[in-house]
């Protein structure tokens, strides 16, 4: 690094800075599900922050490390629920050694931009936003490597059950992850430049972020609804659960009689309602066909297929006429849970565990979107709702209200269902549509555009909703700019921070 780029002076020694750092972590895990305490996503950045001040690299990379060592064993300690240890520590470990990594130019801009830009408004916009669009830039690349990605720790998913939440419809997830950061990365100047001796310079910047909690979601229009029954069959769909033939479209099946006799525009089964492929298996087809009829309704259904030797995890509009042409496979397998990415090396590190998984799930290409008697209805498979192109491609091709299919059945017990319930809570948000979020064991919800619950089936619980569900046509701001606010900060924060790296070296 160059010498004549004066380095400030850190905050706090480095033993100290390794425990604010880790304080960070949990903290930021308790911004998450299950105890979803939104309000300590705010400090939990700010600790991280004024602990990367004045750090060299190395320093910074082991602030990082503590930091997310503690905040992803915590947040995604529900993987260890039936694998055991390793899947846990190694999925943690690689998540937060990227973190730290990804850190390290967070640093380097609280070296350089003050030096480049050594003034009040500098300090306090330019130092903020370019931090801000750092951090934005760490989450999108350690969201999307290795294998895809898993981009489950977005700052701004903490914000379910915020008033910032409606700001995501505006700016999209990760505007509102970059509106959080810049917020705080302000006070800390704020406070650092003693701002408090001049009132009026800290009413205005108090005044911005008072405002911010009053934004109301960006309007779409309503266009009618849709007559859902969404059925919880809490049947034996883990991994390890004993099933009996039929066990799970049985389970499903009772659980569906209530609805029977109802008025049902669509009915809706989890993510692994049927026990197997229904287009190959006679018994099956006739199964869903039967329940198809007596609901008087198209069936949303969900199974592991098989087309050419390939596998997929496959959603069906099941007909009352025994047909499915519309179809959507999930458009991301979950590596190591549904794929083996490079098995023969991970086989030979770790053979007992690698052998489990024994089928290869392909991802889909056909659109996440199916037209339900002239109702276009978007979909997201699991873990794809964390998957911005998924939900994003789904309201492009009109979808008017989501349906979120999912099985939980390996997490019983944890904290992934409130989280991944919480994800789909933002992207109710976000969107400015109605959203079906039914699972297997639970917990799911039928949920408004603002986010708030129309209907519930608690954890492990059997039962079916029943909801005219509200649909919803016109794109979001957050929607429509959500990808260009995503590339102007992954590409902006760090043409910024070489910028600001040259124009310190010019001032040396």
């Amino acid at each position: 690094m160059p010498e004549q780029i004066p380095r400030p002076r850190a905050l706090m020694p480095l033993w100290l800075a390794a425990i604010v750092a880790a304080a960070s972590g949990w903290l930021m895990d308790l911004a998450y599900p299950d105890a979803a305490v939104w309000i300590l996503a705010f400090p939990a950045t700010a600790l991280l922050l004024l602990a990367l001040i004045g750090r060299r690299a190395g320093g910074a990379l082991l602030v990082g490390l503590l930091h997310g060592l503690v905040f992803y064993l915590l947040l995604v300690s529900w993987t260890a629920r039936y694998l055991g240890p390793i899947p846990w520590l190694a999925l943690a470990g690689l998540e937060a050694l990227m973190t730290a990594v990804a850190l390290i130019p967070i640093t380097l801009a609280y070296r350089w931009m003050p030096r480049a830009f050594p003034g009040a408004f500098a300090r306090l916009l330019a130092l903020p936003a370019v931090v801000a669009a750092l951090w934005v830039g760490r989450e999108l690349v350690v969201g999307a490597l290795p294998y895809g990605g898993f981009p489950w720790a977005r700052l701004g998913m903490t914000q379910a059950a915020s008033p910032l939440a409606t700001l995501s419809s505006w700016l999209g997830l990760s505007g509102l992850s970059f509106v959080m950061v810049f917020v705080v990365a302000a006070l800390i100047e704020s406070v650092r430049m003693r701002l408090w001796r001049r009132p009026v310079r800290v009413l205005l910047p108090l005044a911005a972020v008072v405002l911010l909690f009053v934004v109301p979601a960006f309007p779409t229009s309503a266009t009618g609804t849709l007559r859902v029954g969404a059925v919880q069959g809490n049947g034996p769909t883990g991994y390890f659960d004993e099933r009996p033939p039929y066990s799970i479209i049985d389970a499903q099946t009772d659980a569906t009689r209530p609805l029977y006799g109802e008025d049902i525009d669509l009915l809706v089964w989890p993510e692994g309602s049927v026990d197997g492929d229904p287009f190959q298996n006679a018994n099956l087809a006739r199964r869903m066909t039967l329940v198809a009829n007596r609901a008087d309704a198209p069936l949303l259904a969900n199974a592991a297929t098989e087309r050419d030797g390939e596998y997929f995890n496959t959603s069906m509009l099941w007909l009352q006429d025994g047909t499915a042409e519309q179809a959507h496979d999930k458009r991301h397998p979950v590596p190591f849970g549904e794929y083996v990415p490079d098995r023969a090396f991970y086989n030979a590190i770790v053979p007992d565990l690698i052998g489990l998984i024994q089928r290869e799930y392909t991802p889909g290409t056909n659109p996440p979107v199916m037209d339900v008697d002239g109702v276009l209805v978007g979909l997201a498979i699991c873990f794809d709702v964390i998957y911005d192109d998924v939900i994003r491609e789904g309201l492009n091709d009109g979808a008017e209200v989501l349906i979120l299919q999912t099985n939980n059945a390996d997490f019983r017990g944890t904290d992934e269902n409130l989280q991944q319930l919480a994800f789909a809570r933002m992207r109710a948000i976000e969107t400015g549509r109605s959203v079906v979020n039914i699972s297997t064991v639970g917990t799911s919800q039928i949920m408004r555009a603002d986010g708030s619950a129309v209907a519930f089936l608690d954890a492990d619980e059997a039962g079916a909703m029943l909801e005219d569900v509200e649909l919803r046509s016109g794109l979001t701001a957050g929607v429509v700019l959500g990808p260009w606010v995503q590339q102007l900060l992954l590409w902006g924060g760090p043409v910024a921070l070489l910028f600001g790296w040259w124009r310190a070296r010019r001032r040396a």
